[in-house]
This record gives C-alpha cells, sequence and structure tokens, in this order.
C-alpha cells in the first residue's frame, strides 16, 4: 500500500495551531537517553562529542490556548503503522529527524531486533517485531542534479527520483538547506530553468521552481486515499545574535531557549514560499511547520560539539534535542489527526 501525507498543520487548516506557542522547562525530558541510542550520526551526538551542559535537553513545546500536544508513545505508533513504511527525503535536517525518529523507536521498544541496510541514496532500519520501517532517501534539492558534459546540472524542471520514493507509506519531503550553498559546497556547476541553462540564479527564485515542480509531481503521482505526505517546514539557522538581542554571538553557548517576546527575527521568508504553493495545491498537502518553535531554540545546535572542531554547527540540531519534538508532532498528526 502507498500512502503520502502532506501535512499542513496552520491556524488556517484547523482551530488549534500546534505550531504557535513556548518552551517550557520540563524534568521529564528528554524523552530517551542518546547514549543508548544506536543509530545517532556523529555531528548530531553532542554529548558524546563533549557538551557540557544538558538543560538543553529539558524542554517541551507547549502550544498556546486550548491546544494539547499528546506525549509521543513510540510502541503505540509502530502498533497502528504494523506493515507500513516512513520515508525521510531531503537533506541532513531530514536526517537529522530520522535519526530522532529511530531513537524515539528505539527507546520505546529496545529488546526489539531490528535490521539496518543502505543502498545508494536509501537508507533504512526495519523494527522486525511491529515489521515497521524508516527510511531515508538523500536528495538536497528534491530535483534532479544530472551529470553532462559541462558538468553537474541542477534541473528545476525534474524528478528522476520519484518512482524510489512511492515505495512509502508515509513521506515527509524537506528543502532548503542546500539552496544558498556557494563554492566548494555547492553541488551543481550549472542551472536549468526551462530552456535556459545558466551559471547561477537567485536561489530563492530556483527553489520556488524547483518546490512547484515538487508539487506537480505529488499532483501526479500520489494517491491520497492511500498515501500520507508531509512537507518539513524550513529549518532555521542561529549565526545571527541580533535575532534575539545578543549582537556578534551565533548558537555557541547557548543554554536556553529565546523568550518569544524577545526574538525578534521575522518569519523564514522561504516559509511564506511553501505555504502559498502548498494552498494552492488540489492534492491534501499540508505543511509540518517547524519554523517557528525551532526559531526560539538557539540553544539546540551542536555547535562545536559536532566531532568536527573546526566547525560551529548552528544549523543542524542536537540528537537528542529539537527533532524529538518535531517526531512528537508527527506522531499527533498521524495518529491523533491534530
Amino acid at each position: 500500500m502507498i500512502s503520502v501525507v502532506v501535512l499542513l498543520m496552520s491556524s488556517m487548516a484547523m482551530a488549534c495551531n500546534v505550531f504557535n506557542g513556548s518552551w517550557l522547562y520540563d524534568e521529564s525530558y528528554p524523552l530517551y537517553d542518546s547514549w543508548s541510542c544506536p543509530f545517532i550520526h556523529g555531528d548530531f551526538d553532542c554529548l558524546r562529542f563533549g557538551r557540557p551542559d544538558t538543560s538543553y535537553l529539558k524542554f517541551r513545546w507547549q502550544p498556546a490556548g486550548p491546544c494539547h500536544l499528546p506525549r509521543f508513545d513510540g510502541v503505540d505508533l509502530m502498533k497502528r503503522l504494523e506493515g507500513k513504511k516512513i520515508m525521510f527525503v531531503g537533506d541532513s535536517l531530514s536526517v537529522n529527524q530520522y535519526d530522532s525518529l529511530l531513537c524515539l523507536l528505539h527507546a520505546a521498544s529496545p529488546n526489539s531486533t531490528f535490521i539496518r541496510s543502505q543502498h545508494d541514496f536509501l537508507w533504512g532500519v526495519v523494527f522486525e517485531e511491529y515489521n515497521v520501517t524508516v527510511m531515508y532517501y538523500m536528495s538536497h534539492y528534491l530535483v534532479d542534479v544530472v551529470v553532462e558534459k559541462i558538468g553537474r546540472v541542477l534541473n528545476l524542471d525534474t524528478i528522476r527520483s520519484g518512482a524510489d520514493w512511492l515505495i512509502a507509506d508515509v513521506l515527509i519531503f524537506n528543502t532548503w538547506h542546500w539552496w544558498p550553498a556557494t563554492g566548494v559546497h555547492q553541488q551543481w556547476d550549472y542551472v536549468r530553468d526551462g530552456n535556459r541553462t545558466l551559471k547561477d540564479m537567485d536561489r530563492t527564485a530556483a527553489f520556488s521552481k524547483a518546490v512547484s515542480t515538487w508539487a506537480n509531481w505529488v499532483e501526479s503521482n500520489v494517491n491520497p486515499s492511500t498515501t500520507r505526505v508531509f512537507f518539513q517546514g524550513i529549518s532555521p539557522v542561529h549565526i545571527g545574535g541580533e535575532e534575539w538581542g545578543e549582537n556578534g554571538s551565533t548558537c555557541e553557548g547557548q543554554t536556553e531557549p529565546s523568550n518569544p517576546s524577545a526574538y525578534y527575527a521575522g518569519p523564514v521568508p522561504q516559509e511564506a514560499i511553501v505555504k502559498k504553493l502548498l494552498s494552492n495545491m488540489t492534492k491534501p498537502v499540508y505543511l509540518f511547520d517547524i519554523s517557528y518553535l525551532s526559531q526560539l531554540r538557539k540553544d539546540a545546535h551542536p555547535s562545536k560539539y559536532n566531532g568536527v572542531n573546526s566547525t560551529n554547527d548552528c544549523s543542524h540540531w542536537c540528537i537528542a534535542g529539537l527533532p524529538d519534538t518535531w517526531n512528537q508532532l508527527l506522531y499527533a498528526a498521524l495518529i491523533h489527526r491534530i
């Protein structure tokens, strides 16, 4: 069975907006011990790489008003999804959420056997007791990067990987992290927009065209009666302390979330592009709107505790940590239809 879920949980889509709220200190957190999880990629394993503080693990997302966010229940989720496949498609922020979900499920059933697999761009773990498969498919841009005589071409109009995605019952898509990259970090040499092959173009405009191509793919290929699809919102970075009133600072050394009243950055611009595009689709496509709640978590990045001492990572997230809340929201959406 194929199931695609694109989750739109916004104030326009429902009376209760679980994405608006604040972070509360909660001694019962985190939801698992990261030292006991065998799935964390080194870049996200902050405690293992020497992060001395642990208060960032103790914050629980509390939606505003009457909204109730259920606590994550991994056994319940696996029982309900028995025999099904969940796939994250995107860049390393998708890996963040993928690793987190694996840790949450493993913590819920630590004695269950699991099988790992990795084939080219597709990774997977099967929890055998429940026959639940969690997968990650690497696709930094969702659209194609093809090798031609002139070099690597980012084609804004084509998706060749879609057939691989359709093996999943639940799909969670994500892209943006790699679009601004330049120099040695840029994954392409040219960009193709229709009949034009360009050396470069405005990155947000290119992103918008690519997401539109993805939306057309969903419209043409997804059966909403069997497939559920989520689009992960734009995950923010914390490299400019002026956003929280500390000019010159970054995520390094931050130990507490921002208070909503003391966070001065506006919405992530690319988020508006995604919201507008999804609102015009005919298939049920919903935005998993994690941008704002993540903007408040300047304390939750690996910073220098990422296994690469020369970097200050203010774009990815520690595990355990913020991605666990993303998956708590995913659980609520899948099971409780919030």
